[in-house]
């Protein structure tokens, strides 16, 4: 066997072994869910009532089958597209079209992108329009989802187009350095997205308007001072006009900071769970978790670069999936892209241990800054209640797919770690 042959067989082995994982996975899960499916866990009576738990249990199964259906129709184009040498084919044909220069290249990934993503567009409509609406969670209409994919390829031909092809242009006029500046230049890039996309894109999508004065806003600033947090602004999003799932999250940072409530959230808890619910987010940024992330998404990346460098000079990794040696740049970027997820599924554990250390940390000082538990345990739980959310995962699937800990685990915590302090104090 060459060295070709054998990297195309162990490229092709991971994806058969990260997808016979994964389905194994999603079969535990939903054994465990139908096993304590006919009676409500007794640490979960008071979350749900039957009714409104038997219909969790329905939504959890309903998106395990098309989540599973999903992951094998995915999994199975990938092999087709690696085996049968489509890749190397539309390569051929677009230089031909359009030349091998760096906005080419560009234009070349952009497209075989689009195209790849095609079989999950009647997948995404499925999701909405049957699934989420068969559970009462979809407000979108046709024409939305529409306009939205229009406005996210357009996005994608104006921003990533040109990002892409500065890169590939890196990779001809730098030396072997070259993916040291391009993840400097993406590095920057995503920075100066983190200003701009509040202003610019997310606006596209959905209507942000200021927080009325009034009762909520007096008592989310107050919050703000008592913690020594300070925000531009606090803006509702009309998240309604798309789902019936709800959520609140920061964007931008430094003096762009804004704090955004979706229209669900604020009508679906009262004053002092919304307070919670910001005090838990405020300690997300308090207890350093977004520069801690911010840090190991930079680091993860540049390992990124480094090792799409190596590879980019070896290649038997071209010969391997029908490419010429010399076919350039972007047939090992689209690779990696393609391959990675078979590496990276088995590090997920790991990813979310540390994940739901920063929710345990941000629920305790959350507790702490409310005073007592019960606001934010109350929002959990009308939060789960609504979403229809799986209260008994199984414990392996969850270590592969939860990034955030189950209800029961954090109110577990919550209590122990307020019924353990001596101090009720707010946290500055």
């Amino acid at each position: 066997m060459t060295s070709s042959q054998f990297i195309l067989s162990l490229c092709l082995g991971l994806l058969v072994l990260r997808w016979l994982a994964a389905t194994a996975l999603s079969n535990l899960n939903k054994r465990h869910v139908q096993a304590h499916a006919n009676r409500i866990p007794r640490e979960c009576e008071e979350i749900m009532d039957p009714p409104t738990y038997a219909r969790s249990v329905e939504y959890t199964l309903a998106k395990a089958r098309f989540g599973s259906l999903e992951d094998n129709v995915s999994t199975a184009i990938i092999i087709a597209v690696l085996c049968l040498k489509f890749l190397p084919w539309s390569q051929s044909v677009w230089t031909q079209s359009f030349g091998s220069g760096a906005w080419a290249g560009a234009g070349w990934l952009i497209a075989v992108g689009m195209i790849l993503s095609l079989p999950d567009i009647p997948f995404s409509w499925w999701s909405q329009f049957r699934l989420e609406d068969r559970f009462g969670f979809n407000r979108g209409t046709p024409r939305l989802w529409i306009l939205d994919r229009i406005k996210m390829l357009a996005l994608a031909l104006l921003i990533a187009t040109p990002l892409l092809a500065l890169i590939l242009d890196l990779t001809r006029r730098i030396g072997p350095l070259w993916w040291l500046w391009a993840w400097a230049l993406l590095i920057g890039f995503q920075l100066l997205m983190m200003i701009v996309a509040p202003i610019f894109i997310l606006p596209l999508f959905n209507k942000f308007t200021p927080l009325p004065d009034g009762s909520l806003r007096d008592r989310l600033i107050r919050l703000g001072q008592r913690t020594g947090f300070t925000a531009k602004t606090i803006q509702v999003v009309d998240g309604s006009k798309r789902s019936g799932h709800s959520n609140a999250y920061f964007t931008g940072f430094g003096r762009f900071r804004k704090i955004v409530l979706f229209d669900t959230l604020i009508s679906q808890l009262t004053e002092s769970e919304l307070e919670a619910v910001l005090a838990h987010e405020i300690g997300h940024y308090k207890r350093g978790h977004l520069p801690r992330m911010l840090a190991w998404s930079t680091l993860s990346l540049l390992a990124s670069f480094a090792l799409i460098g190596w590879l980019a000079e070896r290649p038997e990794l071209l010969l391997a999936f029908g490419f010429q040696a010399n076919a350039g740049f972007a047939p090992v970027l689209l690779l990696f892209g393609l391959l990675s997820g078979a590496f990276t599924f088995w590090f997920s554990p790991l990813t979310h241990f540390w994940s739901r250390k920063h929710e345990y940390e941000a629920d305790a000082y959350a507790v702490a800054a409310v005073g007592g538990p019960s606001a934010l345990s109350g929002a959990l739980r009308k939060l789960h209640e609504k979403n229809l959310s799986n209260l008994t995962p199984h414990p392996l699937f969850s270590a592969f797919h939860y990034s955030h800990p189950t209800l029961v685990e954090r109110e577990h915590s919550m209590s122990r770690g307020f019924s353990a302090s001596p101090s009720t104090s707010t946290p500055t």
